[in-house]
């Protein structure tokens, strides 16, 4: 019995090392989103959205250069086939409309350059955050500024249509100033694709929804919502590779709070509130991006005024975080950033510095190193790693 169970163990290793071998061997493109636009409506160096191309063998990113001009494509995603990208218009003003946009290319698959096939109104002023549900057949949008959140049909080539849902929030949280009504800032889907889950900041909820994959269609789910801690002004979402855990970075409180999640009922309980920063900090500071490491066993978020990533190992069977790192960003204001589908490399998308760097993570500890890799891009906002065929 000894003999086969180091069997099973030695021929489960090596299927876990061939399959680890066959993601480094692949190449990858990086799209980043930028801002084309200041905040005041000046224009940036920007153009849109930049290229860039990622071996991970040689951890080395390569510049395309600029791959498509469109107005302030502050967050992207791309199609599971890899032929179509999606981005968000950052603004508040389409065609007369109090509305964004949204975007949607073709890819090239030998150049990586996009080509557009069209736009239609996000809905909703400031569209911030885009996704796709998980058969690749609707688009989902938080609007910030609107308040509220969409749902796009994908067309058979690609296009989009004109919108399947649309649900507008209303109320507002205890900040007078941020909080004045309902800011919906991230829509993400369950594994299952039954439900979708919406950061609003100013609500301090992170909001449940059924979702119809059939008619692209958002129904309240009951419970309604899970409560943040007041004033938090929750932002981004995160599973938890196992999907019992659910995990939310709050811009304003700079905290991250961890969730036990009922996939069944599409509902969560509080675990932890725990800060992304050092006790000693005494600056301002806006948390932005939260991501679990494809292992389970890390999970970061960012810090725009520390200018840093907190880096936290995950208790893989109570979900509660413990921080092992703050490592600096080597720019200003990180506002989003990626981990590579290898697991190895960190890209941190520096706004307000004008780049993107490239991190190694340690296997053992999840801690950040950098590799020496700055890449010059005006105002990025947002990082998509896609397989190279």
């Amino acid at each position: 019995m000894r003999i086969c169970h180091r069997l099973i163990t030695f021929l489960c290793l090596l299927v876990l090392a061939a399959a680890t071998a066959a993601a480094q061997a692949k190449q990858y493109r990086v799209y980043v989103g930028t801002y084309t636009l200041g905040e005041h409506g000046e224009p940036t160096k920007s153009v849109g959205i930049y290229g860039y191309s990622f071996d991970p063998a040689s951890a080395k990113l390569t510049p395309l250069g600029a791959v498509a001009e469109t107005v302030n494509p502050s967050f992207v995603t791309v199609a599971a086939n890899r032929r179509f990208l999606y981005a968000v218009n950052e603004t508040s003003n389409y065609k007369g409309e109090k509305s964004g946009a949204v975007s949607a290319f073709s890819i090239d698959p030998k150049t990586g350059k996009l080509t557009r096939l069209n736009e239609v109104a996000s809905k909703g002023a400031d569209p911030c955050y885009i996704t796709l549900d998980k058969t690749g057949k609707f688009v989902l949008v938080a609007n910030y500024t609107g308040g509220n959140v969409a749902v796009f049909p994908v067309l058979s080539d690609g296009r989009l249509g004109e919108a399947s849902a649309f649900v507008q929030h209303t109320g507002h949280g205890p900040n007078a100033e941020r909080q004045e009504g309902p800011h919906a800032h991230s829509i993400d889907l369950s594994a299952d694709n039954r439900f979708a889950f919406v950061d609003d900041l100013g609500l301090d909820q992170l909001l449940a929804y059924h979702f119809d994959a059939a008619k692209g269609t958002l129904t309240p789910n009951d419970p309604k919502f899970a409560k943040l801690p007041e004033g938090a002004g929750p932002r981004h979402f995160a599973f938890h590779t196992g999907g019992k855990f659910g995990y939310v970075v709050n811009e304003m409180q700079s905290s991250v709070t961890a969730f036990a999640y009922d996939p069944v009922h599409g509902a969560f309980q509080t675990l932890q509130t725990i800060s992304t920063l050092p006790k000693d900090f005494q600056g301002h500071n806006d948390d932005a991006e939260v991501e679990v490491h494809p292992s389970g066993r890390f999970l970061y978020a960012s810090n725009r005024g520390h200018d840093s990533i907190a880096v936290f190992a995950i208790d893989e069977h109570k979900g509660t975080l413990t921080q092992v790192q703050d490592a600096s960003t080597q720019g200003k204001t990180p506002r989003n950033f990626q981990i590579d589908p290898t697991g190895k490399f960190l890209i941190a998308a520096n706004e307000d510095s004008n780049n993107i760097v490239l991190f190694r993570i340690d296997p053992k500890t999840g801690q950040l190193t950098p590799t020496g890799q700055v890449i010059d891009v005006p105002a990025p906002v947002c990082v998509k790693f896609v397989v190279v065929e």
